[in-house]
């Protein structure tokens, strides 16, 4: 973790965002994302520009982008098969089979990163926009 700190950076205002996101999605009755990027240039990890918090899936993959990874950190109310209730907190780690080898090294450098300062429980990768209709059905088998 010390290298990935001294090679990525998240300034005071992401991490704000992120314990604020976390702490108001913990009881929350509709699904919510929010989308991460990093910034070639500067290795920040800062939310996308647009700072939509998304309420579906196909709200979160109508805005990846094709050739580009990115972080998705995901609020997911549901109900176990035992009638729990449950609202397991992940990070999507979108990683497009089309993207260059330069950004794969980034964002896979810096996905422990991401996940130890948003306090995600789990890490699940998905490499299209088609692997966001299983996240229900792969939440449930591990809740």
């Amino acid at each position: 973790m010390a290298s990935e700190s001294r090679l990525y950076t998240v300034s005071s205002e992401t991490k704000e965002h992120l314990r604020k996101f976390r702490l108001s999605t913990s009881r929350a009755k509709d699904p919510q994302a929010v989308i991460y990027l990093i910034d070639k240039n500067t290795h920040e990890i800062r939310q996308d520009d647009d700072k939509t918090v998304y309420s579906t899936l196909e709200e979160i993959g109508d805005d990846l982008p094709d050739h580009s990874p990115r972080f998705i950190l995901l609020s997911y109310p549901l109900t176990l098969d035992d009638g729990r209730a449950s609202v397991p907190y992940i990070l999507l780690y979108y990683l497009p089979e089309t993207c260059n080898a330069e950004m794969r090294m980034i964002y896979a450098g810096a996905k422990e990163l991401m996940r130890s300062n948003s306090e995600a429980g789990r890490v699940i990768d998905i490499e299209s926009v088609e692997d966001l209709e299983d996240i229900p059905d792969r939440l449930k088998k591990t809740e």
